[in-house]
């Protein structure tokens, strides 16, 4: 599964982007909130991917931020809501208001969004009011210092199986090199992994 995409934008449109990955192209469909983000064309962009895959169709999702892309996973667990959905209503409301009106079941807000009705925004709230935790911004602990590029390679080493303990530790250790650059942080992460394991396979 593709979990990560760095590149150059070779196309940029509101509901997708073309993302050149030395010389190979990935359209990856993308909410209006990623786009507004995005840089000028031919700039590097870094997207947190979704991979959807279907008997007959294998689509990409990209997202900017790791809160977002788990936002989005959350939608499409919910019972009528496929990805177009959930890309359309990220599209409409941020993640911002998204989680705090599922929270208090505003149903009358989430049915203002193109293609949400009232029975799926029923749903949505019955199925993932109690799941928010996952998408909730902390509101004391380690966490909350977290920089943009530190909750992406989070992401990406969750995405990479290890487990929420050991991400939240070596992107703590990792933080005093200093280092604002995703391909040097997710290094360092993945050497102090790497050493972990080592350690524990010696004893």
């Amino acid at each position: 599964m593709i979990g990560l995409l760095r590149g150059k934008l070779a196309d940029k449109r509101p509901n997708q982007v073309l993302i050149d990955v030395s010389g190979v192209g990935y359209q990856v469909q993308i909410p209006l909130s990623t786009f507004a983000e995005l840089g000028a064309l031919h700039q590097d962009a870094t997207l947190l991917i979704y991979t959807h895959v279907r008997e007959d169709q294998l689509a990409l999702y990209g997202f900017l931020t790791a809160r977002e892309k788990q936002c989005f996973e959350l939608l499409i667990s919910a019972s009528g809501v496929g990805p177009s959905l959930a890309l359309k209503i990220l599209s409409g409301m941020g993640v911002e208001e998204l989680v705090p009106a599922i929270r208090k079941g505003d149903l009358a807000q989430l049915v203002r969004i193109p293609g949400v009705g009232k029975k799926t925004a029923e749903r949505i709230v019955v199925e993932l009011r109690d799941k928010l935790t996952a998408v909730d911004v902390p509101g004391a602990g380690k966490l909350a210092t977290r920089s943009q590029v530190e909750s992406d390679v989070a992401s990406a080493l969750t995405n990479l199986g290890y487990d929420d303990r050991s991400v939240e530790r070596v992107v703590e250790q990792s933080r005093a090199s200093g280092s604002g650059d995703f391909e040097k942080l997710l290094r360092s992460c993945l050497q102090i992994l790497g050493s972990s394991a080592t350690q524990k396979t010696a004893r």
